[in-house]
């Protein structure tokens, strides 16, 4: 603990946020600078708990309060090491993972939360400043040769420790940059792409080998990779979109967020993007209220959209933690997001009906209810209404992974939730096959990926070497 009385001296405070007014109309991160002063003492609020429950809180089991004492006596160097040893790609979740350990703060309990993911996030950041980050060769060559399918986050931390434990490994992506949702999903003004490049050349320095433009189970047969590889690590994700079945849902204009959001980024780095969807001069409704949907509203702003809403099935959240998650459990409570600080119109408790369009096929009009609160989401009599749209974006999340292609001609078992099914050590049902990420566990958190890429590749250096000393 850095400080006996520093929860008691000092105030929880965070990095401001650049105006909306100028960061709508650009795509670069959107925090401002934060004082080395003002971090110590953000780390002197960590307290001798006794019992730090925000390690349960974390997927990584990050060692929070020990790099929280170290910042604060400005041991920064060991504080990176120590954040490290947990977590491949701290940057990363210090940007856009919701911070499920500063839920599980005991300070949490009666005083906001000790700023965990600032604290991540600049210690990172100090560390690439300051070279401090290298790559880490292995030792020695086990001459086992590893193919790690799907570049997002569980595949990239997966084939960093496989790296290090000295297999051969190769990592095939089928889009045309590494990176995954990532790189094509997440906005640049949540996450710069250039944080995934730098940790690219690591990872190749370490001998990783990156294939892109390899769609396994289409212009790479699995067959081929069964045969060249000792074992295979599929960390494909969760990409299946959750559609909506209603009247008029093939009207031109209503798109997956999957659809629009990639165009975006590509767009930001450097392509042409052939008849771009833009919400630009458009009325556009996002439909889901998770991150997807703010991401879809601040890239809407971006574009100069006339006006966004966005609407969620469930009722409102209350603005401060309900009773029915007490801590230290994940609160549900209202959250704004910078894209909402941005503008647009948020709306709880609308199921949508169907749409209706123009005689060109174009999307007009959206129908929709107002509904009573989960499960059963019983419409409320007269409260029916329409709203005129130009665009509407899908953000309902994802229902598991593709089957075609890969899992098919893998021919790997499923669980009741259709995601593909693994054991203890994430192997699948075909041995010497392993699987981790959304991909085994369904739609999940950046950091969720990242400890099953760990623990998976643990599983599959276990199955190579017969041991295994790679943490997780």
């Amino acid at each position: 603990m850095g400080k006996a009385t520093g929860f008691i001296e000092y105030q929880r405070e965070t990095p401001g946020r650049r105006p909306p007014a100028q960061r709508i109309h650009d795509w670069f991160e959107i925090y401002e600078p934060f004082p080395e002063a003002n971090i110590k003492k953000q780390g002197a609020r960590c307290m001798d708990c006794g019992v730090p429950f925000c390690h349960t809180g974390c997927p990584v089991s990050n060692i929070i309060p020990d790099w929280n004492d170290l910042i604060y006596h400005g041991r920064w160097h060991e504080a990176n090491r120590v954040l490290h040893s947990t977590n491949n790609f701290p940057e990363f979740t210090g940007r856009i993972c919701p911070a499920p350990c500063e839920a599980a703060c005991v300070l949490g309990i009666n005083e906001p939360a000790v700023t965990i993911k600032n604290i991540e996030k600049t210690i990172v950041d100090r560390a690439w400043d300051e070279g401090w980050i290298v790559p880490e060769r292995p030792a020695r060559a086990t001459g086992k040769k590893v193919a790690v399918i799907g570049s997002g986050p569980a595949g990239m931390a997966a084939a960093q420790q496989l790296a290090r434990a000295g297999h051969d490994v190769t990592l095939f992506e089928k889009a045309d940059r590494i990176g995954g949702l990532l790189r094509y999903g997440i906005p640049n003004f949540k996450m710069e792409k250039h944080l995934i490049d730098r940790r690219v050349d690591q990872m190749k320095a370490e001998g990783v080998k990156f294939v892109v433009n390899a769609h396994v189970g289409g212009n790479v047969k699995v067959a081929d990779l069964r045969r060249d590889f000792d074992a295979l690590l599929l960390t494909g994700g969760a990409e299946h979109p959750r559609d909506l079945n209603v009247p008029g849902r093939d009207l031109k204009g209503i798109h997956f967020a999957m659809e629009f959001l990639p165009q975006a980024n590509r767009v930001c780095e450097g392509d042409t993007v052939p008849d771009q969807i833009l919400a630009t001069g458009k009325r556009v409704v996002i439909i889901g209220g998770g991150d997807t949907g703010a991401d879809c509203l601040g890239t809407s702003h971006r574009h100069g959209a006339a006006q966004v809403t966005q609407f969620e099935l469930m009722p409102q959240p209350p603005e401060t933690r309900s009773p029915e998650t007490p801590w230290p459990l994940w609160p549900v409570m209202l959250r704004i997001e910078s894209s909402h600080e941005e503008g647009g119109h948020r709306d709880w408790g609308v199921s949508t009906l169907g749409f209706s369009g123009d005689e060109h096929g174009n999307v007009k009009k959206l129908h929709a209810v107002r509904v009573g609160p989960p499960p059963t989401f019983t419409p409320r009599a007269g409260s029916e209404f329409d709203l005129d749209v130009d665009l509407v974006l899908l953000a309902m999340g994802f229902t598991g992974p593709t089957k075609s292609g890969l899992l098919d001609d893998l021919g790997v078992g499923l669980d009741a939730r259709g995601n593909v099914q693994a054991d203890a050590e994430y192997m699948t049902s075909v041995p010497g096959v392993f699987t981790a990420g959304d991909m085994r566990r369904g739609q999940s958190l950046v950091v969720w990926a990242i400890a099953e890429g760990r623990k998976a590749a643990r599983g599959v250096d276990q199955f190579l070497m017969g041991s295994s000393s790679l943490p997780v």
